[in-house]
């Protein structure tokens, strides 16, 4: 595990929340769920995150009754797993990254 993909504060906080919350959440709701993230913000980079491969997304369904667009739900991607726990572990070892 020799020099890991570079996380920002923001992208290794997001991918702790999918991780924890097992899955799918929306931007609004990690926005609900965390004090430092912010609308100007999470979805700039939930799209930079998604361009590297460290998430995945796909819209939620239409509900019928439903108005507005249809949400976009995100989910950790494998390579955003593997980042992330390359990245703690190289945190770890050799005293970078931060507690999020």
């Amino acid at each position: 595990m020799t020099d890991p993909t570079r996380l920002s504060q923001l992208e290794e906080l997001i991918l702790k929340m999918l991780i924890f919350n097992g899955g799918e959440m929306y931007g609004l709701e990690m926005i609900e769920q965390s004090n430092r993230l912010k609308r100007g913000s999470i979805y700039v980079t939930l799209g930079r995150m998604e361009e590297k491969g460290f998430i995945e997304s796909r819209k939620e369904k239409t509900r019928p009754g439903a108005r507005g667009l249809p949400r976009r739900l995100y989910k950790p991607a494998a390579h955003g797993i593997r980042t992330l726990q390359e990245w703690e572990f190289s945190a770890e070892q050799f005293g970078f990254g931060g507690k999020v």
